[in-house]
């Protein structure tokens, strides 16, 4: 019966992570980036996911995109390596791109309990995150894949950045922290 209450909790806790929203990304009530910024990353954005629904059907519900200042980070599942490949390859040929980060994974790579761990991982992230006065939580997207947690997002400063990643670093079980984290300061619009 514990198992069964603990999987529920899981699975209730995922749903508050950026993976159970759909449209996941940096929320405009908190977004330092400048209306246009925010209008290009988004044209960007659905640019790209247009382009891989017109590819393939599924990677509309398995692939998800995130922009930020042409910095593009990529999440979900894929069937084989090749997927992965040809999706990094379209992300980099959208107009404007700056950088690809790849977080997508591969079905069958991992089982259940691993693909638990993994959102609990996350969910306990998103709650430090959450909690901790020093950090803006929703200026952050978060993906766990096999016990390795990426985050990507903009940090009002060199202190919040560091926040951020420490409290990564202090979640039981972590195996490694790979930040994209930008600061205000370093989007390309701030340095006109």
């Amino acid at each position: 019966m514990k198992s069964l209450i603990s999987i529920f909790l899981i699975f209730l806790l995922a749903s508050c992570t950026t993976a159970g929203r759909f449209g996941a990304g940096v929320d405009i009530t908190f977004d330092p980036r400048t209306i246009g910024m925010q209008i290009d990353d988004t044209i960007m954005q659905k640019n790209l996911n247009a382009r891989l629904a017109l590819a393939e059907k599924k990677y509309f519900l398995t692939i998800q995109s995130e922009v930020i200042d042409g910095r593009i980070f990529l999440s979900g599942k894929v069937d084989n390596p090749e997927e992965k490949i040809k999706i990094t390859k379209m992300a980099w040929e959208t107009k404007g791109a700056r950088s690809v980060k790849n977080a997508i994974s591969i079905k069958g790579q991992s089982n259940f309990k691993s693909t638990a761990k993994d959102i609990l991982i996350t969910s306990q992230l998103r709650t430090s995150l959450i909690l901790n006065k020093k950090t803006k939580s929703r200026n952050y997207t978060l993906e766990t894949i096999d016990k390795n947690v990426y985050i990507f997002g903009i940090s009002m400063s060199e202190d919040e950045k560091k926040e951020v990643i420490r409290e990564a670093n202090q979640i039981y079980d972590v195996k490694k922290v790979i930040p994209s984290i930008y600061l205000i300061s370093e989007l390309s619009r701030n340095k006109l």
